[in-house]
């Protein structure tokens, strides 16, 4: 009867471990379940309705050359996906009917009652990441989290994609969040909420008149002294020019919605084929790991069975040996198969980028175009309107 020594009896328990490894398979989410908004039916004050803010998410590639091979980027994506999201983020919030005015601002824009921040900190079509930020304007932060969603492979049916986003369950958990914190809100809180994002623009423009209206709390949190007069010509000013920045942003609703219009077809096409690539190379990598560990187990196997003074034995070492070869080299072959599928991932996001047109505002006086970025747009346009303010200020001073 041959002998199996302890060395034998170890790599073959080695190897029996391995091929359970071996079974078991990726996640496979099968359910394209969509959490609801909550939707507010309760009609509220208009002095209680608070202004949401979101800016252009980050895109996280601060740190692309130090991802692992695995974290699939493609930079083009994620500059379209930054500006993508918080406008779909946006429709989920206003779906709520919890809020005022729901926009998509620029950086810069800090007099609004509740700004959203967010970073991608994965996307590729199978996982989305996202880092949320909420703070309002007095600089209390509401919540700062993390949401994690896998997509199912049924997301991607045509009928599925008419009704949501495959990731549209991120976009309603983070309504419900921030709804949620403002249920905890009094209506005496909200109201100061309002009032201090009024003071700190007209601060903005005219600090010398607005300075003393506006303080910090010990906790560091802005707070309103004393509120203007409502006939106050300096404050009918300000609200009038806050209208005008407020259109600016709003015509800029209009080139986020076209913009996501334009792009939803050829992205929703590109994260399709995304998710393929990625569950195929995923499938590819996990394979390839398991063949090239259970091709190593076996090449050692077989040395260690070759010393064996029996003839069937070292039979048995060669073969496993040859086996064991070519396990490994199947293993590097589907590591190569793999980056094929980076390969396509990479053709299909040099596609996409984002831009802006140039915008046009008809003044009285003027005709004013802004170029340049969203960012650049509106500080030329508050620019603008400081220049306006002043004058106006200057000229109602010569009529006294």
């Amino acid at each position: 009867m041959m002998e199996i020594n302890s060395n034998q009896s170890s790599l073959v328990t080695i190897l029996f471990m391995v091929f359970l490894t071996t079974s078991c398979s990726t996640v496979d989410v099968k359910t394209t379940e969509v959490v609801a908004v909550n939707q507010i039916i309760e009609d509220m004050p208009e002095n209680e309705l608070l202004d949401v803010g979101i800016t252009i998410f980050e895109n996280g590639l601060e740190n692309i050359d130090q991802l692992d091979e695995d974290e699939l980027v493609f930079p083009e994506i994620r500059v379209a996906e930054a500006s993508f999201f918080p406008y779909l983020l946006m429709e989920a919030i206003q779906s709520s009917s919890a809020w005022g005015a729901v926009r998509v601002i620029p950086l810069g824009h800090d007099s609004v009652d509740v700004i959203i921040t967010g970073k991608i900190v994965k996307s590729d079509g199978e996982l989305m990441v996202l880092k949320i930020d909420v703070t309002d304007v007095s600089g209390m932060r509401w919540f700062d989290k993390e949401y994690t969603q896998r997509a199912s492979k049924y997301s991607y049916n045509k009928n599925a994609q008419r009704h949501h986003d495959p990731f549209q369950n991120i976009y309603n958990r983070i309504a419900n969040d921030l709804n949620a914190y403002r249920q905890q809100l009094t209506s005496a809180e909200k109201i100061a909420l309002r009032q201090v994002s009024e003071v700190k623009f007209a601060k903005s423009f005219a600090p010398q008149q607005f300075s003393q209206h506006l303080s910090k709390t010990s906790s560091g949190y802005l707070t309103v002294n004393r509120l203007p007069a409502e006939n106050d010509p300096m404050i009918v000013r300000i609200r009038q020019v806050r209208e005008r920045v407020h259109l600016f942003i709003d015509t800029l609703q209009e080139y986020y919605g076209g913009y996501v219009k334009e792009m939803k077809e050829p992205y929703s096409q590109w994260r399709q084929e995304s998710y393929s690539e990625v569950m195929a190379m995923r499938s590819m990598k996990t394979k390839a790991s398991n063949q090239k560990l259970i091709g190593a187990v076996a090449i050692v196997a077989g040395i260690l069975g070759a010393g064996n003074s029996g003839g069937s034995v070292r039979a048995a070492s060669a073969i496993g040996m040859t086996a064991g070869v070519y396990l490994l080299k199947a293993g590097y072959d589907r590591e190569a198969e793999a980056q094929i599928h980076i390969d396509a991932l990479q053709e299909l996001g040099d596609s996409l980028e984002a831009s802006i047109e140039s915008n046009v505002i008809e003044l009285e006086d003027r005709t004013i175009t802004l170029t340049g970025t969203v960012e650049n747009q509106y500080q030329q346009w508050r620019n603008i309107l400081k220049d306006i303010y002043q004058l106006d200020v200057s000229s109602s001073d010569d009529r006294d």
